[in-house]
């Protein structure tokens, strides 16, 4: 069975990509995911505010050091020794380049234009096979209109295009008004591929201590299906690669991403869960299917069930939802 897929302009042995988590932190557990049959790695997010306070204690330890005694000069910190979060980070990049065979895709998470033409380059530089910008942006802001909200994403996207080769993949969220107009757009400006859906996580409410806390919540398999939909409407429409993200958990989610026209499947709440050995088993459940069905290939099974090329183009739409409503029996006394 002929596993490989293309993402990104990357030839890739089958479609199982783990997505930027603190997996990629820790060089063994890198090479346990290659081990595992992953088929590339997205490294950890490199954030814009991290690098913000990075530089913030900087300018304040050279602001400062030139204040007081000239004695006490000698007890501070030499320059050189600070080591900054992007330092560390284009180090672990060039480790695990060396270690693995697999391409690694750097990853950037951030708000604004300022600074990211640098880290691009630098990420470029380092070794990085590709890049995934993800522009994790809450628009709170009553002036803030939809239309200011995706120029932010398309001015970020032009920027680092002008001044970087590297493949491009545009992690997006599934809030916006219209998907598909910007996707489109994205393409336009350059972007190699996006990546369906980022999560955003939600604060809680602490009722007894009357905080508001965060939460992490894994995810699970019926979240996969806003990203399905969306990968299925966009198959054929679009040339760059569709990555599919969020609540893939087994072989059969990944195997609907791909039916629907994904090109890769991003995991990482499966693999938090139950550590790199289950990247091997989504992917001995993928074969075994594959291996009883009528396909040869993921290339060829992969957009089979899209929107263009289902029998029933409206099973995507908005026919599906009525369809739903009108056939469900409610259970017990209701």
């Amino acid at each position: 069975m002929d596993l490989r897929t293309t993402y990104l302009g990357l030839t890739l042995k089958n479609p199982l990509v783990p997505s930027a988590s603190p997996l990629s932190r820790s060089l063994d557990t890198a090479k346990q995911l290659e081990d595992a049959g992953a088929a590339a790695l997205v490294m950890y997010s490199l954030f814009e505010e991290e690098l913000r306070h990075d530089q913030e204690v900087m300018d304040d330890y050279l602001h400062n050091q030139a204040l007081g005694h000239a004695e006490a000069t000698s007890f501070l910190p030499l320059h050189d020794s600070m080591r900054s979060r992007q330092a560390s980070y284009l180090e672990q990049l060039q480790r695990l380049k060396q270690a693995l065979e697999i391409p690694v895709i750097a990853s950037l998470n951030g708000v604004t234009p300022g600074g990211w033409v640098e880290h691009g380059k630098a990420l470029q530089q380092a070794g990085a096979d590709a890049l995934e910008l993800n522009v994790y942006y809450i628009a709170g802001g009553l002036a803030v209109s939809g239309a200011e909200v995706e120029r932010r994403y398309i001015d970020l996207l032009h920027e680092l295009r002008q001044h970087v080769s590297l493949p491009i993949a545009m992690k997006l969220s599934p809030q916006f008004s219209s998907i598909a107009n910007l996707v489109s757009h994205l393409e336009r400006v350059g972007a190699a591929g996006v990546s369906l859906f980022n999560r955003f996580y939600q604060p809680d409410i602490d009722i007894d201590s009357l905080r508001v806390t965060p939460q992490l919540h894994l995810s699970s398999s019926a979240e996969c299906l806003l990203a399905m939909r969306w990968i299925a409407m966009l198959h054929g429409r679009v040339k760059l690669s569709l990555a599919a993200t969020g609540g893939i958990h087994d072989h059969q989610d990944a195997l609907k991403m791909l039916l629907a026209g994904a090109d890769v499947v991003h995991l990482c709440s499966t693999l938090l869960r139950h550590g790199p050995g289950r990247l091997a088993e989504i992917l001995c459940g993928m074969e075994a299917w594959l291996e009883e069905s009528p396909y040869t290939s993921v290339e060829q099974l992969k957009g089979t069930l899209s929107q263009q090329h289902t029998g029933d183009a409206s099973a995507y739409a908005r026919a599906n939802y009525l369809q739903l409503l009108n056939n469900y029996l409610p259970s017990g006394d209701c």
